[in-house]
């Protein structure tokens, strides 16, 4: 089973001295970053596109990192992306494709999107679209738990994100989906108090795991280790650091977990 292990972005300005010197430049944080993690979720796409130049220097500085790339917002959540969108999009990555280093595209949806025709419609056209390309699809509404769902998804070529939300009414369960021996889970932190009520992502995010909350999920993953193939786990706690700390104590749990942290910090 190959497992890459990373963080939902990079560029943290409250990581200096804790993964980043005090004296770094933001834009050594992705070589340094890469020292440590061989995975790293691409978040700033989802808010605007770049430019070819920009994926071509994240390539160069990388390493052996492999890059999951959020979906634009207008094909998760405006749902206005027209056709030229989507080969624009497919054109700025073509450094990262060609280079091999694109592991994965993700679709966050929002929890407005729920189970409904009119949103399985959509998801049908955005299957055709990525056809041939791996793209894995995260929902903040229970709606999409059901079973039948699940299997229509996969059915249509999507992969189902398993998502650790808070313990709040109509998110998600926390639950391992595996599709043709591939899994890719989110890790967003259990912070009750301020997943809705929050002034951004930074206090939405802003939650520690415990050992025993990160026990739960080795103990899925190993439950199924003879399905899978290839796992993804992205940590989006990243707020204080929290994600590090994090995959520092997964270290622990999981020796094999490809990971370097652990000599940098303690946990």
């Amino acid at each position: 089973m190959r497992i890459f292990v990373g963080t939902g972005g990079y560029s943290n300005e409250d990581w200096r001295g804790i993964l980043y010197p005090e004296d770094s430049k933001p834009s050594e944080y992705l070589e340094i970053y890469s020292r440590y993690f061989n995975a790293v979720e691409v978040n700033i796409t989802f808010y605007v596109i770049p430019g070819r130049r920009t994926i071509e220097g994240m390539v160069r500085k990388s390493g052996d990192l492999k890059f999951s790339v959020k979906l634009h917002r207008s094909m998760t959540h405006d749902l206005t992306a027209t056709p030229e969108d989507y080969e624009g999009f497919f054109a700025v990555l073509e450094p990262m494709e060609e280079a091999g280093k694109l592991g994965v595209f993700l679709a966050q949806f929002p929890y407005s999107f729920k189970d409904a025709p009119k949103n399985r419609s959509y998801l049908q056209s955005l299957a055709e679209i990525f056809s041939g390309r791996r793209l894995a699809v995260e929902f903040r509404h229970e709606s999409w738990d059901r079973p039948e769902s699940v299997e229509w998804l996969h059915d249509i070529g999507l992969y189902r994100v398993s998502s650790d939300y808070p313990p709040l009414r109509k998110l998600p369960k926390p639950r391992l989906y595996v599709k043709d021996g591939f899994a890719y889970v989110r890790f967003h932190g259990r912070n009750t108090r301020t997943w809705w009520r929050g002034k951004d992502q930074r206090e939405r995010h802003d939650y520690l795991y415990s050992y025993e909350e990160l026990v739960h999920w080795v103990e899925m993953v190993e439950a199924r280790r003879e399905e899978l193939s290839e796992i993804w786990l992205i940590f989006n706690n990243t707020t204080k650091g929290h994600a590090l700390y994090n995959i520092c104590m997964l270290k622990k749990l999981w020796p094999s977990l490809p990971t370097r942290i652990d000599e940098l910090i303690r946990c």
